[in-house]
């Protein structure tokens, strides 16, 4: 838990932050961008001119993002999971500095930069955190581990909501006090995370060293080491011995994992398609639209991430109980649910989310050898799609108007048919095992020569509810 909490709170947490806090300055940035034109050059910006700059500004966060998943899985095969979490921090320190001076120096550039580079930071963070999670995790508690990335990022949605209050750091004298504040939970895992151990699996089978291995796991688990759970790690180092590790591009061309790569480009598209993660970008849009008042818009937007906040924590503690397919096929439904209600009251109101549950998936279904490759492409896919619904998503408001859920609804409801009819539930199940699930759907109708078919050690296991936050 203490590992979960320093390694999230300088991780995902910055994820859902930084969405947050870009709604409550909106305004006044705007207004920084209209005068810096007018001192600069004498030009009074039109409407549609300032709502593009600032749309650049919200949305260059995901080309950030984007960069940092292509970087992450270098990163972590050359640094380890821990040590990338650490120098991801220079990354956010960095963006801090710029975000905190941009004001003194009457520059907009340095907002768009600083968004870049806390962008990069959450593009590792998103695929090293859950990886690192993943692999540190005994079996029957992975999925409750991995969907721990999704509460701090829930937290860090309601966190930023929170500090972007006008009474804290959402005035008009402080906002780039609240875009620099995301230096402070970086301080903080910099100063707790060297406390804990390196990925068990990372340790034994990219560095060979199996003392160093059963050292961590024995910091993680507080006792000696279930012969069982090394036996397992061993058996997959067994598998991944002489491999090196995969390429992104070589995924594509692998018959043996056709159908993992498919799932996680679909369900990596759809977390960011169905509009979830837009709606904090332009919270202040679509209930200006909804006809709340612009004063009370700043206290709703709360009530909206703490939807979200409870809804992650709920699949927490049901994750190991109803299994991955169940959450995925629920929280799409859900939303195609909600989507309809929008489009019918546009009165906002979050359902179960999926992005967690999506984010334990590439842990699950790929290999030591091919999970930094499979991370780097849900990665790529999550932050490529949500940067074209940063781009598109007010356009859709104020084109489509009451309208403008019913794409998101039938995003929601294709993505529940994939799951239903082609996802293998991975509950509970040894690696060796989900990867038998996955070769039946990958060499469906014949025999795949020279593998043999492990059988299935299902394992339910002891939740334990103290590790469910």
């Amino acid at each position: 838990m203490l590992m979960v909490t320093s390694c999230a709170i300088g991780g995902t947490l910055q994820y859902g932050y930084n969405l947050a806090i870009m709604n409550a300055p909106t305004i006044f940035i705007q207004n920084f961008v209209n005068e810096t034109f007018r001192e600069r050059w004498d030009v009074q910006l039109k409407n549609y001119q300032v709502t593009l700059v600032w749309t650049c500004i919200v949305s260059i966060y995901s080309l950030g993002g984007l960069a940092g998943a292509l970087i992450a899985g270098p990163m972590s095969i050359t640094f380890g999971r821990k040590k990338t979490m650490l120098l991801n921090n220079i990354f956010l320190m960095l963006s801090s500095l710029l975000a905190l001076t941009s004001r003194a120096a009457k520059s907009f550039e340095m907002i768009i930069i600083s968004r870049v580079l806390v962008g990069i930071n959450a593009g590792i963070s998103m695929n090293v955190q859950p990886m690192y999670f993943g692999e540190s995790a005994p079996k029957h508690l992975r999925g409750a581990a991995s969907l721990s990335s999704a509460i701090f990022t829930a937290f860090g949605v309601v966190l930023g909501q929170v500090v972007g209050l006008r009474e804290i750091l959402g005035s008009e004298p402080c906002w780039q006090y609240l875009l620099a504040s995301n230096a402070i939970p970086g301080l903080i895992q910099l100063l707790t995370l060297p406390w804990f151990p390196e990925s068990p699996r990372y340790l034994l089978i990219d560095r060979g060293d199996k003392e160093a291995c059963i050292n961590a796991l024995r910091r993680l688990r507080g006792c000696e080491v279930q012969r069982s759970e090394l036996d397992e790690i061993l058996q997959e180092q067994a598998e991944a011995k002489g491999l090196r590790p995969s390429r992104p591009w070589e995924l594509f061309a692998d018959r043996n994992v056709r159908w993992q790569v498919i799932s996680i480009i679909t369900l990596s598209s759809a977390m960011q398609l169905c509009g979830n993660d837009s709606i904090y970008f332009y919270a202040y849009y679509v209930f200006k639209e909804s006809g709340i008042s612009p004063d009370m818009i700043q206290y709703i937007t709360i009530c909206t991430g703490t939807c979200e906040f409870t809804a992650c924590i709920i699949c927490n503690l049901l994750i190991e109980r109803q299994g991955r397919k169940i959450l995925l096929m629920g929280g799409y439904v859900l939303m195609t649910v909600w989507a309809i209600v929008f489009t019918i009251a546009l009165c906002l109101c979050l359902s179960l989310p999926t992005a967690g549950v999506t984010g334990v998936l590439p842990t699950e279904i790929f290999s030591q050898t091919a999970r930094p490759a499979a991370y780097m492409i849900a990665g790529s896919m999550m932050w490529i799609n949500l940067f074209i619904m940063g781009m598109i998503f007010p356009f859709l408001v104020s084109e489509l108007g009451e309208f403008c859920f019913v794409p998101f609804a039938a995003v929601c409801f294709l993505s529940a048919l994939f799951v239903g009819l082609v996802l293998p539930e991975t509950k509970g199940k040894t690696l060796s095992a989900i990867a038998n699930e996955f070769h039946k759907l990958n060499y469906r109708g014949q025999d795949k020569q020279g593998l043999p078919a492990p059988q299935a050690q299902y394992q339910l296991g002891e939740v334990c509810h103290s590790t469910a936050l």
